[in-house]
């Protein structure tokens, strides 16, 4: 018997033994499991710019860890060795929400370090929200942060369950147009309404990846920006540039100077607008 699972808009429904789309999500004798819980992939201690995070806790280092898998089938994918694949494709390392903390409080501890707390990054995190969830309840206990970096394609109920716990996200905003999005294997009210929500609750900044020929028309952004300022005007917005990755190296890296003016753009809306990748 098939079990749709509901974190996210795809719901896929799974045979007993079926992984869905993301890679990290499993039918378990009827239950809906999240495979990835653990499974660590990559853990680096990076600054908290990369995430990229401009106006929270500038000049800090953060603890950032990431497992395998993703819901999106994004083609210019930065991580998508391990975004992209399932556990089978690689070797992974398991670290309990428990380890995950007192590492991270370590790094704390090392003065030369500075670590501030966690950053759950790299793949879709939201893909295994649980582990996300119990690892930021104890490292918030060690009185530090949890910073999220992801996509913003779940449901409200994964939202609610991780908002108590988080201090800050990056939210990719890949574009604003609807067709854009399902192409990405997305959709884009799903995002806004992440986004909208998040913003509520904890600081929030987006990102925006400009690919030349997909969403880098100024009237696109206009728009964009209009919607962000609706909710709040100093809301960071991230415009990063594209370079030839993955599926998508048939074209040139994106115009610096388009870049600039979709920032100009943005800017007639929005107080913090940020150029990125250049």
């Amino acid at each position: 018997m098939k079990t749709i699972c509901q974190v996210c808009m795809h719901h896929c429904a799974l045979e007993p033994g079926q992984t869905g789309l993301c890679g990290a999500r499993k039918n378990q004798g009827g239950d809906i499991i999240c495979a990835n819980y653990g499974r660590v992939t990559s853990m680096a201690l990076d600054p908290i710019e990369k995430k990229p995070l401009k106006d929270f806790h500038p000049g800090s280092m953060i603890l950032s860890v990431g497992s395998y898998g993703c819901n999106l089938r994004c083609p210019f994918c930065q991580n998508y060795e391990i975004s992209m694949a399932d556990r089978g494709a690689f070797d992974t390392e398991y670290v309990s929400p428990e380890q995950l903390a007192d590492i991270a409080l370590r790094w704390k501890e090392k003065k030369k370090a500075g670590n501030i707390g966690v950053a759950y990054t790299y793949n879709e995190p939201l893909v295994g929200w649980e582990y996300v969830r119990e690892s930021a309840r104890l490292v918030r206990e060690y009185g530090m942060v949890n910073v999220l970096v992801t996509n913003g394609t779940a449901s409200m109920e994964v939202l609610e369950e991780l908002l108590p716990w988080m201090d800050a996200m990056n939210i990719d905003l890949k574009g604003f147009r609807e067709e854009y999005y399902r192409k990405l294997g997305g959709d884009l009210e799903t995002v806004k309404s992440f986004i909208a929500r998040a913003a509520e609750g904890c600081h929030v900044e987006l990102t925006t990846l400009i690919v030349p020929g997909e969403n880098d028309s100024l009237t696109d952004m206009e728009a964009q920006a209009k919607w962000i300022a609706g909710l709040q005007p100093a809301i960071p917005l991230h415009i990063t540039r594209f370079f030839p990755r993955y599926h998508m190296q048939d074209r040139e890296a994106t115009d610096v100077e388009q870049l600039y003016r979709l920032a100009r753009t943005a800017g007639k809306y929005l107080e913090r607008v940020y150029v990125g990748n250049v």
